[in-house]
């Protein structure tokens, strides 16, 4: 019987700035990415839940706010209790399986929240050898954790690297207890053992299971690049010159009016107290101070890391292509957040809610009904991204998620089906805790702690560098936004069951 529901094939890279793809900017080289793009649907305001790399993945799961499913910022695991997407894929009888990094678990472990993502279990490859799960529901997973050379790396990727009769893999990456130094630039791992090439070789191989079972899947081919630090192999580490490349605009003072966290990273030896900021060790929350010379050498390898990544993507889609699974095979390609790469004077991520960090580069293909080479400004939401793939496969939204379903627009039948989107930061309670609104034409920045904010005209001012919050031209622009953002708080409240009787 032949497979007559839409396969899911969710492509995501990690930290990819919404401007490093070739279809937006002509420096850089995606030619796969941009295929992919010309048989369907481009996303010009897609937005991220949260601009960082737990809160957000685990959104992509379950289709709810970080706020409502627990994992609300790096170093916090998502609840194996909590509802997954794929508990209504099993009911759709589709098969689900992950490929590549997952981080819905810290890399630190206690009796109460316990993690696979943690040492020793780790690095303890005859555990991974066997174990089957569970895992969030998804029938198959392979997975690991490092970001380039990192030490934290192990699980299936490094069985995968010794099957292949990598012993010396080790000698590739930073040894655990930090003593050993950080590579940048080539990284001296052979691109046939690169992570890359494991994600891309793993996912193909499911998706010939899948091809010869004739069975839906949802299959999530997750990427580590272009997340920091700098390395990637030869030869994508010189494909780009920085002497060539484009720098992000700044404007001097640019920070004067802006919140604290602002301030400080303009400062090269500011003490935090000094600026009233406390807690511990938060991304973005340090000195942003570069030289140019270190900018354009971090962009160019940042390019090389996303066209490395482009290389292998390109290989599963033409597998696609070989198995004839392209015409009933519905992809996105996204990432869980963005990069700053000198935007605003900034560096990686932090409590700054600039486009750089918040928008997404996104798009999507279903040949026969997502029309082919276009692109919309409808709002997106990552969080949609659930309750959207079900309803393409014929699902209604499932009664604890609070995403919304997309579907309408990337079938070219709705302008949009959302006024705004929202993107919470809870990274630390307290101090680094920040909500933003989005709509058409203005983002409103609120902290918890501070009475402070941002508010910024997107129509006049595209690069964000007139924060309006205090403008008194714009207070009523202001008391308008804030009552719209308490409204689509409100309308974003998880109901834990429909209303069933009158009283």
């Amino acid at each position: 019987m032949k497979n007559t529901r839409p396969n899911i094939l969710l492509i995501t890279s990690d930290q990819q700035h919404w401007m490093a793809m070739g279809y937006n900017n002509p420096e850089i080289k995606t030619p796969n990415l941009d295929r992919l793009a010309a048989r369907g649907m481009i996303f010009d305001r897609a937005y991220c839940p949260n601009p960082t790399c737990t809160p957000t993945r685990a959104s992509l799961l379950t289709g709810m706010y970080p706020s409502q499913h627990g994992a609300y910022t790096l170093g916090t695991k998502l609840d194996e209790g909590v509802p997954t997407v794929n508990d209504s894929w099993h009911q759709l009888g589709y098969t689900t399986a992950l490929v590549g990094k997952a981080h819905f678990q810290p890399l630190d472990s206690t009796p109460e929240y316990p993690s696979l993502e943690a040492y020793p279990i780790l690095q303890d490859l005859e555990f991974w050898r066997t174990f089957k799960g569970p895992f969030y529901g998804f029938d198959h997973f392979e997975l690991a954790r490092n970001h380039g050379d990192e030490a934290h790396v192990g699980q299936h990727y490094a069985l995968w690297m010794e099957e292949k009769g990598f012993t010396q893999w080790r000698e590739c990456y930073r040894k655990p207890t930090g003593t050993s130094e950080n590579q940048y630039g080539r990284w001296n791992i052979p691109e046939e053992y690169h992570y890359n090439t494991w994600i891309s070789e793993r996912t193909n191989a499911l998706l010939d299971q899948f091809a010869e079972k004739d069975e839906p899947f949802f299959l999530w081919s997750s990427y580590f690049d272009p997340h920091p630090p700098y390395v990637v192999p030869a030869p994508w580490d010189t494909m780009y010159d920085p002497a060539t490349l484009t720098l992000p605009e700044t404007r001097p003072g640019e920070h004067e009016h802006n919140p604290r966290f602002h301030r400080f990273a303009m400062e090269k030896d500011a003490k935090r107290e000094d600026f009233g900021i406390s807690g511990r060790w938060m991304h973005g929350v340090e000195s942003h101070v570069h030289t140019e010379e270190q900018l354009r050498q971090d962009l160019a390898l940042y390019y090389g890391m996303v066209s490395c990544m482009d290389h292998a993507i390109g290989k599963t889609l033409d597998r696609l292509d070989e198995l004839g699974l392209t015409d009933n095979t519905l992809i996105v390609f996204t990432t869980d957040h963005g990069h700053f790469i000198g935007q605003h004077g900034l560096i990686a991520k932090g409590p700054f809610h600039y486009e750089d960090e918040v928008k997404v580069p996104m798009v999507a293909a279903w040949p026969g009904h997502i029309p082919a080479g276009t692109r919309t400004d409808a709002l997106q939401s990552l969080v949609d991204l659930p309750v959207t793939f079900l309803a393409a496969a014929g699902m209604d939204k499932p009664q604890k998620m609070t995403g919304v379903n997309e579907l309408p627009v990337w079938e070219g039948e709705s302008k949009g089906v959302r006024d705004n989107c929202i993107v919470e930061n809870n990274h630390e309670p307290g101090c680094a805790e920040l909500k933003t609104y989005i709509d058409a034409r203005y983002k409103l920045t609120v902290f918890r702690a501070f009475d402070e904010g941002e508010l910024y005209d997107l129509e006049k001012d595209p690069g964000e560098f007139e924060n309006r919050f205090d403008d008194p031209e714009y207070a009523a622009v202001k008391t308008r936004l804030l009552q719209r953002f308490l409204q689509a708080e409100m309308a974003k409240e998880l109901l834990p069951m429909p209303r069933i009787a009158p009283a």
